[in-house]
């Protein structure tokens, strides 16, 4: 095996702490058993479960009447439930009602939970009497919660229709946790309420980020739940999808604050050698606009030199697009080809465009060299139904692999629609008998690490649902694993700068017309985003998805 050289590490030293004195909130991504289960050890320390649900709802009542304070004038309409969503919802009435704000609460449900009776005994002398008349400019939805299952029916989908209907009228419609109707793990929205805001506590549950349409801006208020435990390597599924997780903490949720802690620094004396060596494997004949994408996206996220390695009909091509990329065919003897790539790169991006034909250049090349690797697109699939093959190949290297929900069942050896149902769950196995990092693209994004680390993302939008997204992608994520990051959190920043990028992109245009030279032209703008200091007692916020 020929070695590869040290990653090249940015002069300047950790620059965490250096352009701000405060730290990114660990928030995570939770199903409804999850969440329970958190609220659960909330109580079993010691915090009242009333104290909770007060928490939330007062919380919640503050939003509301910061986001809205010009409507409050016209009223605020309460749907409330049995459960303890509608316990938060009569915390919510009685608090804004104890300010003067005219408040009518209609009862979908009589109030069940102790808490929720409780709580509706102490508002219910505080609130207008009888029904919303359906004038109100604010509705609050508190019928269902986390625990609801199934499409709603009877009375709740009424009310649910109701609460849609008014909002089509104007109204803005605020839902308590999750929207009532939307299934807090899967995402299924099936006669969901459609909200413009939607307040979470503690936690974001992770059907919030698969049915971003539904929820409007999200979020996450902190009712004293206390920081996610550190991961523990996951266990294989074995029980429905709101258990799959079990064996592994939640993911985290990546936010820009996480971003600027953990983004190398470059050094006011770098050089092209400390910036990063990324080598591009890919490019076969009619494919080259994917190496092409991949290395402007390298260069863009700042890498010191780019090498395109490519069939020779592409090179011409190449050379036109970028410039500044240096090429040279695909090696002739395979062998060899390791050790060409891993004498001059830092990391090697392998299958932008690298076509089927080539499944052997990607065994070579990781079975000669310890060089770091992200690997996409065909050197996934090189390896289809072998990830304990591909494992042996990455050994103990830092290495990225970034497949999509196809790809990965490819890899993993299982159906799509399992992907999808369980994201989280199979890239952290996959990652695990790959021994690389996984990051599993899509809505939301997951990224695991062999060890049981998981972190996501939420940034993006429909814009990067196009052909060469993913190597744009696959070129950012290089730069930053070669410029000394970890495999999985050089996944996790190109994933949430990748993202954010296109949401710079398409600003208020449509999705229609936004293309990935617009995502390009927005990455300078990522570097340069400075997030303000966190603004209690709210740990994330999340901007509503533009719908078309």
């Amino acid at each position: 095996m020929t070695p590869g050289p040290a990653p090249s590490r940015p002069s300047g030293g950790s620059h965490a702490g250096r352009r701000f004195a405060f730290t990114s909130p660990r928030v995570a991504v939770t199903t409804a058993d999850e969440s329970a289960a958190r609220d659960a050890a909330a109580i079993a320390s010691g915090i009242p479960s009333r104290a909770l649900m007060r928490a939330a709802g007062l919380l919640a009542a503050a939003e509301i009447a910061r986001r809205y304070q010009h409507r409050l004038h016209r009223g605020v309409a309460v749907f409330a439930g049995p459960g303890n969503n509608g316990g938060d919802a009569w915390v919510v009435a009685g608090a804004l009602a104890a300010t003067g704000v005219g408040v009518r609460v209609l009862e979908v449900a009589e109030a069940k939970s102790p808490d929720a009776i409780a709580e509706r005994a102490a508002a219910i002398g505080l609130i207008d009497p009888g029904e919303p008349h359906g004038g109100e400019e604010v509705i609050v939805d508190g019928i269902l919660g986390t625990g609801a299952r199934g499409v709603p029916a009877g009375t709740i989908a009424d009310a649910i229709t109701l609460i849609n209907r008014r909002r089509s009228l104007g109204a803005a419609v605020v839902a308590l946790d999750v929207p009532s109707g939307l299934h807090a793990s899967s995402g299924d929205a099936s006669g969901a309420v459609t909200a413009d805001l939607t307040l979470t506590f503690g936690t974001i549950k992770r059907g919030l980020l698969v049915a971003r349409g539904t929820c409007g801006a999200i979020v996450v208020l902190d009712i004293g739940l206390g920081a996610p435990a550190p991961a523990t390597p996951p266990r294989r599924k074995s029980g429905s999808r709101d258990t799959a997780s079990r064996g592994a903490e939640s993911p985290i949720l990546v936010d820009a604050r996480w971003v600027l802690e953990h983004l190398p620094p470059i050094g006011a004396d770098a050089h092209k050698g400390s910036r990063g060596k990324i080598a591009i494997v890919g490019g076969a004949p009619g494919m080259s606009g994917a190496v092409i994408m991949a290395a402007r996206a390298a260069l863009a996220a700042g890498a010191g030199m780019v090498k395109v390695v490519a069939h020779a009909d592409s090179l011409a091509t190449v050379t036109a697009a970028v410039p500044e990329a240096l090429t040279a065919p695909w090696p002739k003897n395979q062998a060899t080809a390791a050790e060409v790539i891993s004498s001059w790169a830092d990391v090697m991006l392998i299958g932008p465009g690298l076509g089927a034909s080539q499944a052997g250049l990607v065994g070579h090349l990781l079975a000669e060299s310890d060089l770091r690797a992200v690997l996409d697109a065909d050197a996934l699939n090189a390896f289809a139904g072998r990830a304990a093959e591909l494992g042996k190949k990455v050994g103990t290297r830092e290495a990225l692999l970034t497949p999509h929900a196809t790809e990965c069942a490819r890899l993993a050896g299982v159906e799509t629609d399992d992907v999808l149902a369980r994201r989280f769950e199979v890239g952290a196995e996959l990652a695990r008998d790959t021994r690389a990092a996984v990051l599993l693209k899509g809505v939301p994004t997951g990224i695991a690490s062999p060890t049981g680390e998981r972190l996501a993302t939420a940034t993006g939008t429909p814009a990067l649902a196009t052909g060469g997204s993913g190597d744009v992608l696959g070129g950012v994520a290089a730069v930053l694993l070669a410029q000394g990051m970890s495999a999985l959190h050089a996944g996790a920043l190109a994933a949430y700068v990748h993202g954010r990028a296109a949401e710079l992109a398409q600003g208020a245009r449509p999705v229609r017309g936004t293309v990935l030279d617009d995502v390009l032209v927005a990455l300078p703008s990522v570097w340069d985003e400075r997030p303000g200091p966190p603004r209690a007692p709210v740990l994330v916020e999340l901007p509503a998805v533009r719908l078309e």
